[in-house]
């Protein structure tokens, strides 16, 4: 009880509620603008949240994460535009039903499954809390790097069909996290002799140069296109209880997003994957899924918004991002000497359920908001992309030469954004660049502190937490191994 009341009066300050506001409606608008995403929004804002109070930065962060893809399904449904790259699936029924003039039914249904979705994975978590305040003292320098190393094999072979690309990207963010000092003796790595790069890659530029500064590029050098938004009458409030009708799509699709999002590497689209392809195979109407199925697209929304609480488990509990977003988050912790991991349930465990509590009210907000400014926000879906293209790029130089006050961390965020391009334009996992740095820094300092209580290869793995996720790495391994043995052409054809 007192950690439950310390919670709600950190959660009554001020700053935390302008926070929390800001980035729930922030979100919300950032989601239904085409080709901007919570990805580059959060870049955008990460330099700024480090002169805030960490329960201030992160809740403002949050807001943007948890709330984005509320946003995202609006020009999914209405103009089968995703607003953000997980509402691709959204636009499989939903754009179809609005073509059958059932529009406002549409975006009922995704704001209901949105909501549900978001809401059940925050209580799930929450009651698994003191759970994973038990398990978590259990994870020393051994089991922290087994654990970064399973968050690695599952980047890897998540993008499947591209196993190859993801592992080279990983293996690149991996080099680019050992460019500089080295903690340990502070001898340079791959500077070449050139002073401006003793200080390392700085994450925060690469992020900003492969996510903001490379859409921004895309966007001023594409089309400027835009399908006409269909009026709406009235809004979807009457209709938002309809989603209660598919509670056999509605929680098993909630329920994948969660496990989906505890697990490093994986995220939505997995989770989609899995909530889709069940709601199909137990629906009386299959033929329907893909040409406007309400419990398609129920199980899509679903899904992909009850990942974002479930994915802050790795990042509180072990220190390990589960992907991009949660990555840029870690830096949030960095720069405030807040280290999350074992011991941050155990020492501050106030800060941890103020993190729940408002991913818990961002989803109230978001839903509230959507339903009274879906009209008004009908017109930002429009806004020319080389508009936004520009203000992006403004923003994102204005946010990496506030770091140190360097042009040449803005040349190298330049050079980052032409790569994103390039990998962009030939469909190239960008993420696992990111991750590599994040985890290849965890990898490196856990398997150095290691050292000094092993003797053999063997010892890694002696104690029952890290002989168990080894376990899991090398099931991974086999079974990624055996699917695409019996995809091969050969085995086809016989």
């Amino acid at each position: 009880m007192e950690i439950l009341l310390a919670s709600l009066q950190t959660l009554a300050r001020a700053d935390v509620i302008a926070a929390l506001l800001v980035g729930s409606v922030g979100g919300v608008i950032i989601g239904a603008i085409p080709g901007v995403g919570p990805a580059i929004a959060i870049a955008i804002l990460l330099p700024a949240t480090f002169a805030m109070e960490p329960i201030v930065g992160l809740t403002l962060l949050l807001g943007i994460y948890g709330s984005a893809m509320f946003g995202g399904a609006l020009p999914a449904i209405l103009i089968n535009t995703p607003g953000t790259a997980v509402n691709a699936l959204t636009t499989y029924d939903g754009y179809p039903m609005t073509r059958r003039g059932e529009a406002q039914r549409a975006l009922a249904l995704a704001y209901g499954a949105s909501f549900i979705g978001g809401v059940f994975s925050v209580l799930c978590l929450m009651l698994l809390a003191p759970v994973l305040a038990e398990v978590a003292p259990m994870f020393g320098s051994r089991e922290i790097f087994m654990a970064a190393l399973l968050g690695m094999v599952l980047v890897v072979i998540s993008h499947r069909g591209r196993n190859m690309a993801a592992g080279a990207m990983l293996c690149l963010g991996i080099f680019l996290n050992t460019v500089g000092l080295e903690a340990v003796r502070y001898t340079r790595r791959y500077t070449f002799d050139q002073t401006w790069l003793a200080s390392g890659v700085d994450l925060i530029v690469v992020v900003l140069g492969l996510f903001a500064i490379s859409q921004a590029f895309l966007l001023l050098t594409g089309r400027d296109d835009h399908e006409r938004v269909p009026p709406l009458a009235g809004g979807p409030l009457g209709q938002l209880l309809e989603v209660l009708r598919y509670p056999r799509v509605l929680f098993p699709s909630a329920s994948f997003g969660v496990v989906m999002g505890i697990i490093p590497g994986v995220g939505e689209f997995l989770a989609q994957f899995f909530g889709y392809t069940l709601a199909q195979k137990t629906s009386r109407t299959p033929e329907q899924f893909g040409r406007g199925s309400p419990e398609g697209l129920v199980a899509s929304e679903a899904a992909n918004n009850a990942v974002p609480p479930a994915a802050m488990v790795p990042l509180l509990a072990l220190g390990i991002p589960g992907e991009a977003l949660t990555a840029m988050m870690l830096s949030v912790f960095y720069v405030h000497n807040v280290v999350p991991g074992p011991g941050l349930f155990r020492d501050q465990p106030e800060f941890v359920l103020s993190l729940y509590l408002c991913l818990l009210l961002l989803n109230v907000l978001a839903l509230v908001f959507l339903l009274l400014a879906t009209r008004w926000l009908l017109h930002i879906i429009v806004i020319p992309n080389r508009f936004l293209g520009m203000a992006i790029l403004t923003l994102s130089f204005v946010g990496v030469y506030s770091l140190r006050n360097s042009a040449t961390d803005c040349a190298m965020a330049a050079g980052f954004g032409l790569l994103g391009l390039i990998l962009k334009r030939l469909n190239l996992p960008i993420v696992p660049i990111v991750l590599g740095m994040v985890l290849g820094g965890i990898v490196e300092s856990k398997f150095r502190t290691s050292l000094a209580r092993v003797e053999t290869p063997l010892d890694f793995i002696e104690r029952p937490i890290a002989a168990t996720i080894f376990g899991i790495i090398v099931a991974a391994l086999a079974l990624h191994v055996w699917s695409l043995a019996r995809a091969r052409p050969w085995r086809r054809a016989r």
